[in-house]
């Protein structure tokens, strides 16, 4: 399996998307020409900000509004304050090379996080990130190149909803968005650590 050693960096201030982005594409290039280079996984909050994946379609904008067009996939999702972004750079060749399993592996994090705070996180059959009853709770958009991954999850935690309001989020009509303090009362720093603590504990443990 190799040495799953993670660096893990939490910011407390609000990160430019463009800035993380970066960040993103310079560790998977060192990765790329160096694939015994630990894992990394970023913790942080954007300013307000529309993505779109590979493919997307438009017509999932309601209103026109500035978006970055990206490399992951998936349809168009919202960052903003409130919400705690996971950027995973990790190789999947140390797990598993199997991408449904990276996916169902995020998710897990999410759930079991969610469970800490008394909070029964789930998923829907054919779509991916994770669900509180019928409202999305947490997004997840990935690219993978040689095994090498980038992007990741975005959980609400107290983000502002009508941020949402312009699109169809994740391009799922009639989705409702949750956020964390809508179940508990708890800080984004508390969050930050439980979702770290809840990552390490699937990944950096991981033995097949």
């Amino acid at each position: 399996m190799g040495n799953n050693k993670v660096l893990v960096y939490s910011f407390q201030e609000l990160i430019p998307f463009y800035q993380a982005w970066q960040w993103q594409k310079e560790l998977v290039n060192e990765r790329k020409l160096n694939p015994d280079l630990p894992g990394v996984l970023l913790l942080l909050e954007h300013f307000p900000t529309y993505t779109i994946g590979q493919g997307s379609s438009l017509s999932f904008f309601k209103r026109s509004v500035e978006y970055v067009q990206i490399e992951r996939g998936g349809e168009v999702t919202y960052h903003a304050p409130g919400q705690l972004v996971g950027y995973v750079i990790v190789n999947l060749r140390r797990y598993r090379l199997d991408l449904h399993w990276y996916l169902r592996r995020l998710e897990q994090v999410l759930i079991n996080s969610l469970t800490q705070l008394d909070v029964k996180g789930s998923r829907r059959s054919g779509l991916t990130g994770v669900w509180v009853q019928d409202q999305k709770i947490a997004q997840i958009g990935i690219k993978v190149s040689r095994w090498i991954t980038m992007h990741g999850f975005a959980l609400n935690v107290s983000v502002d909803k009508t941020g949402f309001e312009p699109i169809v989020p994740c391009g799922i009509p009639d989705c409702k968005i949750a956020n964390v303090i809508d179940f508990c009362e708890i800080s984004m720093a508390e969050v930050k650590t439980i979702v770290r603590q809840n990552w390490l504990d699937l990944f950096l443990t991981y033995s097949e």
